[in-house]
């Protein structure tokens, strides 16, 4: 009886993990559909533009959807709501500004560089220790993240910078969803998220650097409408992954988000990344694979 009971148990848990690889599977496949939008959008937008207009209209449907089926909030972890809107807010501003100034694949894989920051985040903040392997891991990704930023040809740029700041605000935010999931619907946390989301570029449209314009042109608002939906689904695809699923697990399997952006990418004409990007692209997925498994 008690084996019957541990057979169960497995069964179930690994149909949990096979949903949670589906999940994460589908967001890479639309959040890397959305990133190609994302470019297109930036032939005539501002990326601050683009983040306001896709989580206004993600804030729309996210209020309808609790409309719909309301939650009850608790308000004992709200500190953490707000910083889990805080950090993938600037996530995703630093993310659509790299998508329009470098290839949509080297800003993803750039972006994919969480996990080396979740780990030394770990080990400052909360005292995880680090063994040679996690730690051979790390100077695997910071090479990848260098072979891409390709010093050697004296290219470097804020942008691919500023891609590895996204990465770190992007750990942060993962970081915070553990913590908060069984506390707050999937809902709440992707609107805290929208919401800080429109609050962030309103704000900075008091500075000299941002500058929003009147769009007239249908097919934009077209784009803007179809990235706010894909963004909502992959944010919630993702959200519910982490959720119901391991983490080490999850994050092996974002990484198929590369292989769809470069893919996405090519075909709006981003040139085929050369010997030391696929270099970098390969040596961060495998260092991101020996975290994960830490």
């Amino acid at each position: 009886m008690q084996h019957c009971e541990i057979r169960l148990d497995l069964i179930s848990k690994l149909r949990l993990i096979d949903k949670g690889i589906l999940f994460m599977l589908l967001s890479a496949f639309i959040g890397a559909l959305n990133g190609a939008v994302a470019k297109i959008l930036s032939e005539d937008m501002d990326p601050i533009e683009i983040v306001f207009y896709r989580n206004l209209l993600g804030v729309m449907i996210i209020l309808y959807s609790l409309k719909k089926i309301p939650v009850s909030i608790d308000t004992s972890k709200l500190h953490l709501l707000f910083l889990r809107g805080v950090f993938g807010s600037l996530a995703m501003l630093l993310f659509f500004y790299t998508i329009a100034k470098i290839p949509l694949g080297e800003a993803v894989i750039l972006n994919k560089t969480s996990p080396f920051f979740v780990t030394i985040l770990a080990y400052y903040l909360m005292k995880e220790s680090i063994n040679l392997r996690t730690f051979f891991a790390l100077i695997i990704g910071f090479i990848g993240v260098v072979l891409i930023i390709e010093p050697f040809g004296m290219s470097i740029s804020s942008a691919h910078l500023l891609g590895v700041l996204g990465g770190f605000f992007a750990a942060a935010a993962y970081a915070t969803i553990k913590k908060i999931k069984d506390i707050y619907d999937a809902r709440v946390i992707m609107l805290s998220f929208m919401g800080i989301g429109v609050i962030i570029p309103l704000l900075l449209v008091f500075t000299p650097y941002v500058h929003f314009k009147m769009h007239t042109d249908p097919i934009i608002w077209i784009l803007i409408s179809f990235m706010a939906i894909l963004s909502t689904a992959s944010q919630w695809f993702l959200t519910r992954a982490y959720s119901i699923s391991a983490a080490s697990i999850i994050g092996v399997i974002s990484y198929t988000s590369i292989p769809f952006a470069l893919g996405f990418g090519m075909v709006l004409g981003d040139s085929i990344p050369d010997m030391y990007t696929f270099l970098g692209i390969l040596l961060i997925v495998i260092g991101g694979i020996l975290v994960s498994k830490k």
